[in-house]
């Protein structure tokens, strides 16, 4: 078998996206909840990259969905009406620096009155250092410019993430002056669930953003 690469994953996303669009899914028609959706679509896709790939398969309870060094990313589908999912909080830190992993990322409309009651509209791949806060990756890149200190850093750090501990703070400050971070494209909530929101990288065109589809 052929190893995954996320070349290859890119190409799969965007044949699954047409070939989704054009069959009908009754086992979805009249299920409204947006988990269960999802859940749907991303067993049909890994099970395609199963059967035709080597690579490793993971799911929602043990972590993100390929997570082998070559293509570590995450597979989120999602509805056009409120592109957003959640993602398992594991530091402050991916806030400034995003998740750890890359997002493939699906956008459907369901019209269960069609007789092809789920069309794909966008697939995106999202390069793991954009997946950081915008607003939070923004401000610091601001700060930065006109010449800010740790200081300064630290206390738009407080303001974008009241929960952070006096340890943290200084830590990921220090890590900031020194390492700037990339932009990010994500709104991400104030939660320790954090709640992805993708509107800006569906219809933006963004260096770090694969436009797969749509």
């Amino acid at each position: 078998m052929i190893k995954l690469t996320k070349e290859l994953l890119i190409n799969e996303a965007r044949d699954f996206c047409i070939e989704m669009s054009k069959i009908e899914h009754e086992n979805i028609r009249g299920v409204t909840d947006g988990k269960s959706i999802g859940d749907y679509f991303e067993k049909i896709f890994k099970a395609r990259i199963a059967e035709k790939y080597e690579t490793e398969i993971g799911s929602s309870a043990t972590g993100i969905d390929f997570p082998s060094p070559e293509v570590n990313t995450d597979m989120k589908v999602t509805s056009i009406k409120q592109p957003q999912s959640s993602a398992p909080f594991q530091s402050f830190r991916q806030k400034v620096y995003g998740l750890g992993y890359n997002i493939l990322l699906f956008v459907y409309e369901k019209d269960d009155s069609k007789e092809f009651n789920v069309q794909f509209l966008y697939a995106r791949f999202i390069d793991k250092e954009r997946t950081g806060d915008y607003i939070t990756t923004k401000g610091l890149q601001r700060i930065l410019k006109e010449g800010g200190n740790i200081d300064d850093i630290k206390a738009f750090i407080l303001e974008r993430i009241p929960y952070i501990d006096d340890i943290e703070l200084e830590k990921l400050a220090k890590e900031v002056f020194e390492n700037p971070p990339k932009l990010g494209y994500l709104t991400i909530s104030q939660a320790l669930q954090w709640r992805l929101q993708y509107s800006r990288v569906i219809y933006d065109e963004l260096e770090g953003v694969i436009k797969i589809y749509g």
